[in-house]
């Protein structure tokens, strides 16, 4: 895309998209630019009807018959087949329950007893610096409890940090806040050469770009059910283990739902065989529900196919999407903050700049184009790119309306340089 990109070539690229019809599935506001489905995705079409119809038949007439009469019972267990289907998983293999960060913390528990049980002289938890800070949070909170230390490093010291003392490579597959994407495999097997286990957050990579966690031998994995899976807000998240780990070690958190029967009601506990000892306590069933619409889009993105036509699709709409900012907003002090090489990029672009990051956001998304903010250093512009709904001539106007924001330094009027509490 070297030459000028015009209106019409966008609108030629909608034309020819095979995914087109997928957006139907969603419920988006008319004239509205939605970039930040790595935050929070859409509705799903299909969502309010079934979520009503389990409000008021399932749970207002079925009541507590419902756990048996509509499947409520094994809803971690079929929605993690579904996921498990996006992210290179056998079936049985992922459960959809609690938040990401609390599977975080069983995950990485159960990867820090394996190592002390491997032998002394492993206590070193390794881990990006600009990883998502929940995570290095739960680790180094993990850390101090079990007497583990945790090692931050840039990316490219990752590899040569694994040593003898190495017990755990916890990462994110993609950055929250560069959109540059990890080699999983690559880094898994540097990790078991080191001899210790990899733990891989997706949530940013589950339902955005191809995952492969059988290929990659990785060993415990953990994603989000309310960004790319469109879930819904607090949807719930999923979590993964090898099964040559599964049966190895209970997790902290061994509540009642994942006891090998839960309805003996017995004192002790007894964890249920596999990854389904990773659940806790009772599900929320109404997010369950949501979070199921959010991936039957999926079912039919696969008649279309699939995750590789959608990361196809992901890579040229971000191309576009750069190629045009490189084009059209030249001069405006934006830094291209995400890496251009497709084997190193997720489904977002960001961009840095030097002052009134924020306020730009705040400024597009009082245009109608919603991309979100990240402070740091440098601060971030932050843009999602879903490929079950957004358009190529859309990318084509959202770039026009950054620069407008850009030429008419609309972003320095007063109301979008407000402190908002979430950004």
């Amino acid at each position: 895309m070297g030459s000028a990109i015009a209106l019409q070539d966008c609108r030629a690229l909608d034309a020819a998209d095979p995914l087109r019809s997928l957006r139907d599935l969603f419920t988006l506001p008319d004239g509205l630019i939605y970039l930040d489905g790595n935050s929070l995705g859409p509705l799903p079409r299909a969502a309010p009807e079934r979520i009503a119809r389990a409000v008021q038949q399932e749970w207002g007439e079925g009541l507590i018959r419902s756990w048996n009469s509509a499947g409520w019972f094994d809803l971690p267990q079929r929605l993690g087949d579904r996921i498990a289907s996006l992210v290179g998983a056998g079936p049985g293999q992922v459960v959809a329950t609690d938040s990401t960060s609390v599977n975080l913390y069983k995950v990485l528990s159960a990867a820090l007893s394996i190592a002390a049980a491997d032998g002394p002289g492993r206590d070193v938890v390794l881990s990006e610096r600009s990883n998502f800070p929940t995570d290095l949070y739960i680790a180094e909170a993990l850390c101090r409890e079990r007497g583990f230390r945790l090692q931050l490093l840039e990316p490219h010291e990752i590899a040569g940090a694994l040593g003898a003392d190495s017990a755990v490579l916890m990462l994110t597959h993609v950055n929250y806040r560069s959109g540059a994407m990890h080699d999983m495999r690559a880094l898994t097997a540097a990790a078991h050469a080191a001899a210790a286990l990899a733990v891989w957050d997706l949530a940013h990579s589950a339902g955005a770009v191809e995952v492969d966690l059988t290929g990659a031998d990785a060993d415990f994995a953990v994603g989000c059910g309310y960004k790319y899976l469109n879930g819904g807000p607090g949807a719930p998240a999923f979590a993964w283990v090898h099964p040559r780990h599964a049966d190895r070690f209970w997790q902290p958190l061994a509540g009642w739902w994942g006891h090998a029967a839960p309805f003996a009601f017995t004192p002790d506990y007894r964890p249920a065989a596999g990854v389904g000892r990773y659940l806790c306590g009772t599900q929320p069933i109404l997010s369950m529900i949501a979070l199921e619409c959010g991936l039957a889009v999926f079912t039919a993105a696969q008649a279309l196919g699939g995750m590789p036509a959608l990361r196809r699709k992901s890579l040229a709409l971000t191309d576009l999407f750069i190629a045009l900012v490189e084009q059209r907003c030249a001069g405006h002090g934006l830094v291209l903050a995400t890496p251009r090489d497709h084997a190193q990029r997720g489904s977002q672009v960001c961009l840095s700049r030097e002052r009134g990051a924020c306020a730009i956001v705040q400024a597009l998304i009082a245009r109608g184009v919603i991309g979100d903010f990240r402070a740091g250093a440098p601060d971030i512009l932050r843009f999602g790119f879903t490929p079950l709904y957004l358009g190529f001539e859309q990318v084509w106007h959202a770039v026009e309306q950054l620069r407008q924001v850009l030429s008419d330094r609309s972003w320095e009027r007063c109301e979008f340089n407000r402190p908002q509490a979430v950004t």
